[in-house]
């Protein structure tokens, strides 16, 4: 007998005989608390997270996951759907439900034909990166190489082109789906157009996204890119110049500055180890000739401790990021808590403000990010998708990391801080794949989506009227 959570809370038992029948029925595995994998199967990168399902289901295919939907449907039970695993608030996973898991559904196909790369739930960033840039074409994805197209997508997806091509989001030309109640559809701006409208943005909420097709772009193999890091005292000098830059740069350039501390690893200086910094990155998303022209006043507003600007592969820029993401690398546990909040601007009032915090940081793995928008991200309509906020200039984003688990209230604690005391700096919304842990905030939901909740309410009515979808930055159904 197997036990498992309900909907409800309740628990649900599964006769051995139905469960055989089940999991005998899967091109892929079935995995128990006490079977062989399980607890390398239940394993996501947030070190915060350690979740126990009752079942967890590998799918190797379509068919596995109406399977696992039907099943869940079945019983009554509690369900997460995992793609690459990578978001932060650890959704991915749940205690003693059922885990529906899409990772070795990776597969990416470029149709040069179409101008479009199809990509299967479970594909990662680089997955994608690889296929297309065999082409020299590129889809805006995110920027750690390790997270999963699914996440990301359904969130919106920002990343190093996002300027120039939009989010995730914008680029969709169609998704495979499995619902609630276990069929399959197709959505796109012909055919259940509703639902297409409401994945764009609206996260998991919807059904088990199985396949994306994306729209492609011309750019690569090389580009250019520029990264400098600036001691913290130089801080209020260097950003004013930085924000100067970006206000004014076209729409090939997507850039973002942090503060951070330099990590004792061999990858950067050892006198600048532990130091407290202000750095920026920016990519210039076109020839990479145009691009050192483009970047070269940017690269003049201070005199850098640390520059790593230059030529170099796309896919090299995509993974720049992800030894400090991806536990194994430098850490072997991470913990993070990360959060977000939209910014009406950038004056110096502000930046005073946010240099003063970036001393308070409360571990050297903590990371703040303020992201430059715009460009292609501000131009469709707030209608145009479900990701209702665009027209903010910039993002500010509490990346916080940590290794020593006793910091771990001492950080989140932090953070929730600095999100409430940039509020008043802030015209209101979220970016929803930065949502913290645990937290299915109502409010903070409604004031990402603005004007779009009611809308995305209804359709999740029409979609998943039992609720089923509802480990996710939750739209409960509405009439």
């Amino acid at each position: 007998m197997l036990s498992l959570k309900r909907l409800d809370a309740t628990v649900a038992t599964v006769a051995d005989d139905d469960l055989t029948a089940f999991a005998s029925g899967l091109a892929g595995t079935a995995l128990g608390p006490d079977d062989p994998g399980y607890d390398a199967a239940r394993k996501v990168w947030n070190s915060l997270i350690d979740r126990r399902p009752g079942l967890i289901v590998q799918c190797a295919g379509l068919a596995d996951i109406v399977a696992a939907v039907r099943f869940a449907n079945e019983h009554g039970i509690l369900v997460a759907v995992r793609g690459g695993g990578h978001n932060v608030s650890g959704s991915a996973v749940c205690d003693d439900g059922l885990v529906i898991d899409l990772r070795r559904m990776n597969a990416v196909r470029v149709d040069r034909g179409r101008g479009s790369v199809h990509v299967q739930g479970g594909a990662r960033l680089a997955d994608i990166d690889r296929e297309t840039q065999l082409f020299g074409l590129v889809t805006p994805t995110g920027n750690v190489s390790d997270t999963g197209i699914g996440g990301l997508a359904l969130g919106g997806g920002m990343g190093n082109l996002r300027r120039k091509y939009g989010l995730s989001v914008d680029n969709m030309v169609s998704v495979e789906i499995v619902g609630a109640d276990g069929e399959v559809r197709t959505a796109s701006a012909d055919e259940n157009p509703n639902l297409f409208w409401a994945v764009r943005g609206g996260g998991g909420n919807f059904g088990v996204v199985t396949g994306f097709e994306f729209r492609l772009h011309p750019l690569g193999l090389e580009v250019m890119f520029a990264a400098q890091f600036f001691a913290i005292d130089d801080a209020p000098d260097v950003v004013p110049r930085w924000r100067d830059f970006v206000e004014a740069a076209p729409d090939e350039i997507s850039s973002i500055c942090f503060f951070w501390t330099v990590p004792a690893l061999p990858a950067f200086p050892e006198a600048i180890h532990g130091q407290r910094v202000m750095l920026y990155v920016a990519m210039y998303a076109g020839p990479a000739d145009e691009g050192e022209a483009a970047l070269a006043p940017l690269q003049q507003i201070g005199t850098p401790i640390l520059d790593l600007s230059g030529r170099g592969p796309y896919i090299a820029w995509q993974q720049a990021f992800d030894p400090f993401f991806v536990p194994g690398s430098f850490y072997p546990d991470l913990y993070a808590y990360w959060k977000s909040i939209y910014l009406g601007g950038l004056d110096d009032e502000v930046i005073d403000d946010l240099i003063g915090r970036a001393r308070t940081m409360p571990s050297d793995q903590c990371l703040m990010a303020l992201w430059h928008l715009g460009g292609a991200v501000a131009r469709p309509a707030a209608d145009a998708t479900a990701f209702g906020k665009r027209s903010a200039p910039y993002l500010l984003s509490y990346d916080s990391c940590w290794i020593d688990p006793a910091l771990t209230d001492r950080v989140i604690n932090w953070t929730r801080d600095q999100i409430a005391d940039a509020r008043p700096f802030s015209p209101g919304g979220s970016y929803l794949n930065f949502p913290g842990v645990g937290e299915a905030d109502p409010a903070a939901v409604r004031d990402a989506y603005g004007d779009n909740y009611a809308q995305l309410s209804s359709i999740k009515a029409a979609y998943d009227p039992g609720y089923l979808f509802r480990l996710n930055q939750n739209i409960a159904p509405g009439p």
